[in-house]
């Protein structure tokens, strides 16, 4: 019997060992050391990742360094992932997902118990019955409002007419008359025109951005010299040239207009898309 229990001692298995998939989850960067590698790559500081969106430097700091407590709570802790991780180019979704898993997962799963609870059908204490009386008093009232107000509106639409209409001139002649003057209307703005476009120098590059949104942008020239960094909107236009090339980095390519070099290249992007881009001299072309 001895013998038996020593046996069965041995056959027994050893402690559980971690798998590759718990080990290679614990390998991985953190959230915030992937985000702080992507903006570097990307060529971006902390202050232009808070410009483009709108989230305050102590906080992209705190992300950063995976201090989620600074943001105010789980929903807000999502939302700077997903703008950051937006602003550098990494997939933010992917980053949430993580964040839930470590933090007790996403809101969906969390419900309160006693919503689940079905306690039957909700009994409303009875107040007697309606007073149908007096809904047709309010009823009636608000239809002579309504009528009364048509006709006041009917009154001076009749008034205003007949006041714009001036009686005609008496006079003796048949002269002419002066036709009547109408308020000038302001025509919108002109599009660049084609000859302006062209006009640019053939030995340089030259950029026009306009803005039809709201974007971040970042222009640097050929000797790595800052030309513009700020939020432009509401059909703003700036203009870049450069013996060399131009480097461009936005926040919102979607929003951005650009002619280049004489040609309409359109939007350099879609809605919320980081774009980096380099125009040289000659045709539009990425550096």
């Amino acid at each position: 019997m001895t013998i038996g229990k020593s046996s069965d001692r041995e056959n027994a298995p050893s402690s559980v060992e971690p798998t590759d998939d718990a080990a290679h989850a614990a390998d991985a960067p953190s959230i915030g050391r992937v985000l702080s590698a992507a903006r570097i790559d990307a060529g971006l500081t902390v202050d232009q990742v808070s410009t483009a969106t709108r989230v305050r430097v102590p906080i992209v700091h705190a992300v950063e360094e995976d201090d989620f407590g600074r943001c105010g709570g789980d929903f807000y802790a999502r939302g700077h992932i997903r703008l950051i991780a937006r602003a550098v180019g990494v997939d933010g979704e992917a980053l949430v997902a993580r964040y839930d898993a470590a933090h007790g997962g996403s809101p969906a799963s969390k419900r309160p118990a006693g919503q689940l609870i079905d306690s039957g059908p909700i009994k409303v204490p009875s107040r007697g019955r309606p007073n149908w009386a007096a809904a047709m008093v309010a009823a009636i009232v608000a239809v002579v409002a309504l009528i009364g107000f048509n006709l006041v509106s009917g009154k001076s639409g009749h008034g205003t007419t007949g006041s714009a209409s001036a009686p005609l001139p008496s006079g003796s002649g048949t002269g002419s008359m002066a036709p009547a003057t109408t308020p000038a209307v302001q025509p919108p703005a002109p599009a660049p025109s084609a000859a302006a476009i062209a006009a640019v120098p053939a030995d340089k590059v030259t950029v026009k951005l306009v803005a039809e949104g709201t974007s971040w942008v970042s222009a640097t020239d050929g000797s790595g010299k800052s030309l513009f960094q700020n939020n432009i909107s509401d059909s703003q236009a700036q203009t870049f040239t450069d013996p060399k090339q131009i480097k461009l980095v936005l926040g919102n390519g979607g929003a951005v207009h650009a002619y280049v070099n004489g040609k309409d290249l359109g939007l350099l992007g879609k809605d919320g898309q980081v774009v980096h881009v380099t125009y040289t001299p000659g045709d539009p072309q990425a550096g």
